[in-house]
């Protein structure tokens, strides 16, 4: 694939010639202080390469992005993830704030993409279907409409609508997360079903255990047109877990449980009655990164400074794998985006294994940032960069810098309105001992 400029149109290369000493020059984004300079300028390096995959994979006209692409052979797939598509409108706020592409073309890109949902999608009562053709937005694999994945798409949609905070845009915005019934989603119950598809009806799995779930019930309560009852909230279970003697909620192994809802809302320094969850994935992240530590003794590729492992593509086949407890055929595979996507509950220690990756596993490097996954032990290297892996480190990348994502989607009412009906409380965090 080309570049920014080699993939425009004559009129848009002509507005970003003459506006280029705007957008290469941008002003400096406020810094949390959290990461050295050096990390700063290595995450911008790697924000700008994983961007350029959302605006390389995206399709023009329909908005939608691949799920996923080869970062070194180029292809012909047509499978978009409308999850992937979330993660790639909220890339279009971070590629625009920091000059990564004009104004004028991520807002072209950014009304392609809401007029596309609005009028072109098939949806079912708002609920999109997870996997659609890039080109036509029609449904393919005969998959389902998805809950979780729209949460992830609608939290993008958000993004764009506090971001741009453009009249046609935030109506677009509003149309489209209005549109969506979530009151049809928890008819005979207060936990939400997994999805539903034409042919069989609701799917029989529930969001009842705490992961990536967190976003949806929010949003699901922060709605105006279709919100849940505030008992949602309190429906799915928090199973309490002990590693060595930290003491943290978890339930799924795969690392992503505790990223993904954190991309946008922020729950620093709030609590619901249960649980400070940005804590609570603090502690969760150290535990994994000890675990992988210990794996250390069978597997000799985890180390301190080689650590990471969730849902990703393996030698043999997609695996979602964790822990602990240890889930899946663990072989010595790291995923950078395991460590990638917990940035903001790390930084030092996940910044020394992203450096490590980079500096000495040149294979693990593509022209989109990371490869999915590899394997030193076995001399692997994936092909592949998957669009919401690429996404969470995107995105975890810019809330460890500047918080970005978390301030421009905590703008929004609906985000605020579904954190109050859950309870959410600021106070102030015990200091670390």
């Amino acid at each position: 694939m080309m570049g920014f400029l080699g993939s425009l149109p004559l009129a848009e290369m002509a507005f970003s010639s003459s506006t280029k000493s705007s957008h290469s020059s941008p002003k400096p984004m406020p810094s949390l202080g959290l990461v050295s300079p050096e990390d700063d300028q290595f995450l911008e390096d790697l924000e700008k390469a994983i961007f350029q995959y959302f605006w390389d994979q995206g399709n023009p006209k329909t908005g939608l992005v691949k799920d996923r692409c080869n970062a070194f052979t180029p292809g012909n797939d047509i499978v978009g993830s409308i999850a992937a598509t979330g993660f790639g409108l909220t890339a279009l706020c971070i590629g625009e704030k920091r000059g990564f592409i004009p104004r004028a073309a991520a807002l072209e890109r950014v009304r392609a993409t809401l007029q596309s949902l609005w009028g072109k999608l098939p949806n079912h009562r708002g609920f999109f279907y997870h996997w659609a053709n890039v080109n036509t937005g029609e449904r393919v694999w005969d998959s389902e409409v998805s809950s979780v994945d729209t949460a992830i798409l609608l939290c993008g949609v958000l993004t764009c609508r506090e971001h741009f905070w453009i009249v046609d845009v935030q109506e677009l915005a509003d149309d489209i997360f209005d549109r969506v019934e979530w009151t049809w989603l928890s008819e005979d119950t207060a936990l939400l079903t997994h999805g539903w598809t034409p042919e069989v009806g609701f799917l029989p799995y529930r969001w009842d255990y705490y992961s990536e779930l967190m976003m949806m019930y929010l949003l699901g309560l922060g709605s105006d047109s279709y919100p849940l009852h505030e008992d949602a909230w309190l429906a799915w279970k928090r199973l309490n877990f002990d590693y060595e003697g930290e003491h943290y909620i978890g339930s799924f192994a795969p690392l992503f449980v505790h990223q993904y809802s954190q991309a946008w809302f922020d729950f620093r320094g709030k609590r619901d009655k249960y649980a400070d969850y940005f804590q609570n994935s603090v502690i969760a992240t150290d535990v994994h990164r000890r675990f992988c530590i210990e794996l250390g003794k069978q597997f000799p590729s985890y180390s301190d400074d080689l650590w990471g492992i969730t849902a990703s593509d393996s030698q043999f086949g997609y695996v979602a794998w964790g822990g602990p407890p240890a889930t899946g055929p663990i072989d010595g595979t790291i995923v950078p985006c395991a460590s990638g996507g917990s940035l903001p509950f790390l930084p030092q220690p996940v910044m020394r294994v992203l450096r490590n990756i980079r500096q000495n596993y040149p294979k693990a490097w593509s022209k989109y940032g990371f490869v999915d996954a590899f394997n030193p032990l076995k001399n692997w290297y994936d092909t592949d960069v998957i669009g919401i892996d690429a996404g969470i480190t995107l995105l975890m990348a810019e809330n460890v810098r500047t918080g970005f994502i978390w301030d421009t989607f905590m703008k929004s009412e609906t985000a605020r309105r579904g954190m109050e009906r859950a309870g959410f409380k600021k106070y102030e965090p015990k200091a670390a001992t």
